[in-house]
């Protein structure tokens, strides 16, 4: 038994494949086999979205995944409300073996519209690296994982700018928006935010300093 596990991992299958799982923010989450699994440079995007998060709120989390930001969300704020949406069936299994309220659809689209205005939060890990660029990843990444977890578009914006156009309807006055983007995208999408009605955008940066993503507020000043 182990050494087949070893011969699986061998071949470059991710760990949390394998294993069931991985660790996140201090928390264990299941991980179903071709589901995109959690990066630790994701962790500081979790966290902050939720400081963010009022208490008693609403949170959605596009491209959800297993679940992990929803699940760090939920559990530091037990009386909010958080939704997880992706467009992958075995991701929205896997978030709800998460304990996360996942609802199957693109983005916003399996959001009911009785929750337009009300969102304290949205946060999204979308496919953000541009096409020519997918080469690049690690050598065994596209071996196993879909390109639909990466593959933002020519400039790697595209899922990007489609959430910052959308997330109004569904933000309530105040609420943040938070973003995982990549080198210099940060720049790219501040015209975007500033035509969407969002104000006090910053880059929120890596132990090492590197940027990994992007908060902005809608209409309003953040008190955190």
């Amino acid at each position: 038994m182990l050494a087949a596990l070893v011969a699986r991992r061998l071949t470059g299958e991710p760990l949390a494949w394998i294993t069931g799982g991985a660790d996140f923010c201090g928390l264990r989450v299941c991980v179903h086999p071709g589901v995109y699994v959690p990066r630790p440079h994701s962790e500081g995007l979790a966290r902050r979205a939720a400081a963010r998060l009022p208490a008693g709120g609403l949170a959605v989390d596009l491209c959800t995944g297993s679940g992990a930001i929803a699940r760090v969300l939920a559990d530091a704020h037990p009386s909010a409300r958080v939704i997880g949406t992706d467009a992958d069936e075995r991701a929205v299994a896997c978030a709800r073996d998460n304990r996360v309220e996942a609802l199957l659809g693109d983005l916003f689209a399996p959001l009911p519209p009785g929750l337009e205005g009300r969102a304290g939060v949205v946060v999204a890990v979308v496919p953000y690296v541009p096409s020519a660029d997918l080469p690049l990843l690690q050598r065994d990444t596209l071996s196993f994982e879909s390109a639909r977890h990466y593959d933002g578009g020519p400039d790697g914006l595209a899922i990007l700018r489609q959430v910052v156009a959308e997330a109004p309807r569904w933000l309530r006055q105040d609420g943040a928006l938070l973003l995982e983007l990549g080198r210099g995208q940060a720049e790219a999408l501040d015209a975007d935010l500033a035509r969407a009605g969002f104000m006090d955008i910053a880059t929120l940066t890596d132990a090492d300093g590197d940027v990994r993503g992007v908060e902005a507020t809608l209409n309003g000043r953040t008190s955190i």
